[in-house]
């Protein structure tokens, strides 16, 4: 499962870019208890959502000329130069060009041949999140695409990363194809890649964070308390958990889930 265990591949941050940080970080700190740290001048106002004193994510403020309201999933890698250039060939989109920021990491943002949006990070001094995988974390990262073969092509040179596959609920013969770190077992797996479906949750090819609820329908009613949107109300997976589909005031999405015990 998804760990701080960083290796190259592997989700290491992810962060909100969002038209007033403020008013998300009401929510967020509503919905998942997060305490928001702004950053100073020298990161443009860039913060940090903490929960218990160990950072969650990245947040800042974005003009909407800079793009959608979202949530950015950023996967480490070990030269950001060398991955844009792999992401080029293969018909991905180079949004911003590696750059360094400060002593931190170097950074760069792409999309996908689907044109679902991604970043990378070159850990320096920041190796990634403090915490995952732990009540109000980052818990799963799923790519909806309108071409699951093509994307798991793509990426798989991007990344190298080994898949696994898994029936879908309902016995229709679709299949979940999950993801885990190249040189790394089907235990290590961090995600999952799954057809964009017509249900209208999703209405574009986009990596989503699924966080870590222990309790889905509390937090999606505190959601909706907060002034969110639950686009896809609880439901269950069986063997999974349950899981809801939640858009932020500012219409960023992400799911929470509330994983079933372990026999």
């Amino acid at each position: 499962m998804l760990s701080t265990d960083y290796v190259p591949g592997s989700p290491v941050w992810l962060d909100l870019g969002t038209p007033d940080i403020d008013a998300a970080a009401r929510f967020y700190g509503t919905v998942f208890g997060w305490a928001f740290q702004p950053g100073g001048p020298e990161v443009g106002g860039y913060g940090l959502f903490q929960s218990g004193g160990k950072t969650v994510a990245g947040g800042m403020t974005i003009a909407p000329e800079q793009g959608p309201t979202a949530w950015n999933i950023y996967f480490q890698t070990p030269d950001a130069n060398a991955t844009a250039a792999v992401v080029r060939d293969g018909g991905g989109t180079v949004l911003a060009e590696p750059m360094d920021v400060m002593e931190l990491g170097r950074m760069a943002l792409f999309t996908d041949p689907q044109d679902a949006p991604f970043a990378v990070w070159q850990p320096g001094t920041n190796k990634g999140l403090d915490t995952v995988n732990a009540p109000n974390t980052l818990f799963w990262v799923e790519l909806n695409t309108s071409d699951v073969p093509g994307a798991l092509g793509f990426y798989s040179e991007v990344f190298g990363w080994g898949t696994t596959s898994m029936p879908m609920p309902g016995g229709d013969g679709a299949a979940y194809t999950m993801i885990h770190p190249a040189r790394k077992t089907p235990d290590d797996m961090f995600g999952g890649i799954a057809p964009l479906g017509d249900e209208g949750v999703l209405d574009r090819p986009c990596w989503q964070p699924y966080f870590f609820t222990e309790d889905c329908d509390a937090t999606a009613a505190k959601a909706t308390e907060a002034g969110g949107t639950v686009r896809l109300a609880p439901a269950d997976m069986e063997g999974i958990g349950r899981f809801a589909n939640i858009a932020d005031p500012a219409g960023a999405q992400f799911f929470v889930m509330t994983p079933s015990p372990r026999e």
